[in-house]
């Protein structure tokens, strides 16, 4: 076993489809771990406490926000999200590879925390293809969504200070792509990479 694992960050706007991608890749590799995030939203359909995340109440957020037990934390959709920094610490220092899926905010206070981390931004093939995602999922009203593809366009922004950018069009390409990212061979997917800007380009124009 490796003396230390490394962290991968995954962002992406709400219905890009990283917590599929993140799911499959853990099914590939259980060599991989997934580091739960706490929130203080409620479940949604078919959600677990533990496995999808840990559900807490504001209160015993912001309590662990003041004893530092966050190694990130940041307020999305009006709901709060952390993650645990010892869970995160203790999978690394046994040699593990930790994923950890959160909003771009989330990944900056990560960086600057662990500039070693390797980060990655997932993206829709289009917004209008964003927009049926968010629409095929039936859990949300029509203003939510509205409000989520405007924020999925202020939040696809920030896709080039990521280290690796994935277009989620085709699922298997992306799931590759991802795969290929964490064991150190997705050149073409790096953000300076000039095709993959281009096509980003196209998807935000």
């Amino acid at each position: 076993m490796k003396d230390r694992g490394r962290l991968i960050v995954v962002s992406a706007p709400s219905g890009a489809g990283k917590t599929s991608l993140v799911r499959a890749l853990l099914e590939r590799r259980p060599d991989i771990r997934f580091s739960t995030s706490y929130t203080t939203r409620q479940p949604r359909p078919g959600e677990e406490d533990g496995r999808d995340y840990h559900f807490v109440d504001e209160a015993t957020f912001l309590r662990m926000v003041e004893d530092g037990e966050f190694l990130e934390h940041a307020r999305v959709f009006d709901h709060l999200y952390g993650t645990g920094r010892r869970q995160v610490q203790g999978l690394m220092d046994a040699g593990h590879d930790v994923i950890l899926e959160i909003d771009w905010q989330g990944a900056r206070q990560v960086r600057d925390s662990m500039p070693e981390c390797v980060t990655v931004f997932v993206l829709p093939p289009s917004i209008d293809e964003l927009d049926r995602r968010l629409r095929g999922r039936s859990t949300d009203s029509g203003e939510v969504i509205a409000r989520r593809l405007a924020d999925a366009r202020a939040d696809m922004s920030h896709w080039d200070e990521f280290d690796y950018a994935v277009v989620n069009d085709a699922f298997d390409v992306a799931l590759a792509d991802l795969a290929d990212i964490v064991d150190a061979r997705g050149e073409s997917s790096r953000t300076g990479d000039p095709e993959q800007a281009r096509k980003i380009a196209a998807i935000l124009a």
